[in-house]
């Protein structure tokens, strides 16, 4: 009887976790900044604490070797058979000037090689979210919105009888977005690839919750990890190293936009921010940004409710994280 009792508490405790967890889809343009690299080893972090299950990686930029570069974090991370994707199509193919991918594909360990390795950015939303659970899917993104649009548009296939607007509707719980200036201004993430912005905001089925460009602007990261002496052998810790002194206005640490995305994805938002319930417009002359106010909108948008130091020491001390054993 107590051995049956043990299982049955051993069962409950871990449907308990399970429950807790953020199913997750990532969707980076990983290169043409590094706050990318601060979010995926956040949602690493969060994911070896059990806070998240990280369903998919997907760039939604396809310069060479981008699928590499997310493969190099999900193998440091332990998780190298985490799906990546990456567009097959029109899609920009931004990456960095400090070429720190450069430096860690050729430097650490990585189960995929080439973009030619993996599936079209859209075929491996509709895969994965064909088989998750109803409103169980949070897509966090922190690149171009290229992809979503996409997959909006997409029809039926192999994987499902759903439209790309009717797999989202069933299957995502909210979109979190690094995109935007509120409440008006022009945002990389949006106008790099505005119609694609336009058509996903106007047409998102689901409630989107935008991390605006003000939020991430006065969070400073990367200092405390560059000069911890204890980690080693760390491709966070050297994208870090080799990206910050090439600009001066990175001396006090990169500003972390797309890390917020990722901290209010799985984490929510109470802690550290309010919201603003709205709708955002975006221009289609130049892809700059207005909001209407909305009590009633599904989407809102991240207002400072403590001050951005107290982030700032949080994001800092999970980029420290080290891989589980």
């Amino acid at each position: 009887m107590k051995n049956l009792l043990a299982v049955l508490i051993l069962l409950l405790m871990f449907s308990f976790s399970e429950a807790q967890q953020v199913n997750v889809i990532f969707d980076s343009d990983m290169g043409p900044d590094y706050d990318d690299v601060g979010a995926i080893t956040l949602l690493h972090t969060f994911a070896d604490e059990g806070k998240a299950n990280i369903l998919a990686t997907i760039a939604s930029t396809k310069y060479e070797n981008v699928a590499a570069v997310f493969s190099v974090f999900n193998t440091y991370f332990n998780r190298p058979n985490i799906p990546v994707g990456v567009p097959k199509g029109d899609a920009l193919e931004l990456h960095d000037w400090q070429h720190w991918t450069d430096s860690i594909v050729k430097n650490y360990p990585h189960a995929i090689n080439s973009n030619k390795d993996v599936p079209d950015a859209v075929a491996l939303y509709r895969r994965i979210l064909s088989i998750q659970p109803d409103k169980s899917v949070t897509i966090i993104t922190v690149g171009f919105l290229t992809n979503l649009k996409n997959l909006l548009q997409s029809k039926a296939d192999m994987f499902s009888s759903l439209t790309g607007e009717q797999l989202i509707q069933q299957k995502v719980k909210q979109l979190v977005s690094m995109s935007g200036k509120f409440p008006s201004g022009s945002e990389f993430n949006i106008n790099q690839d505005f119609s694609s912005s336009k058509y996903v905001y106007e047409n998102w089925p689901t409630p989107v919750l935008f991390s605006g460009f003000e939020i991430g602007e006065k969070i400073k990261a990367g200092l405390p990890l560059i000069h911890n002496d204890a980690i080693k052998n760390s491709p966070v810790k050297d994208v870090f190293r080799i990206s910050i002194p090439q600009a001066a206005e990175d001396s006090t640490g990169r500003k972390s936009w797309d890390e917020t995305a990722v901290l209010v994805g799985v984490l929510g938002y109470d802690k550290w921010y309010t919201v603003k319930p709205g709708k955002i417009i975006i221009s289609d002359k130049d892809g700059s940004n207005t909001w209407m106010d909305n009590d009633n909108g599904k989407q809102s948008y991240l207002i400072e409710k403590t001050p951005p130091e107290v982030v700032q020491k949080l994001i800092n001390d999970l980029i420290m994280h080290q891989p589980k054993k």
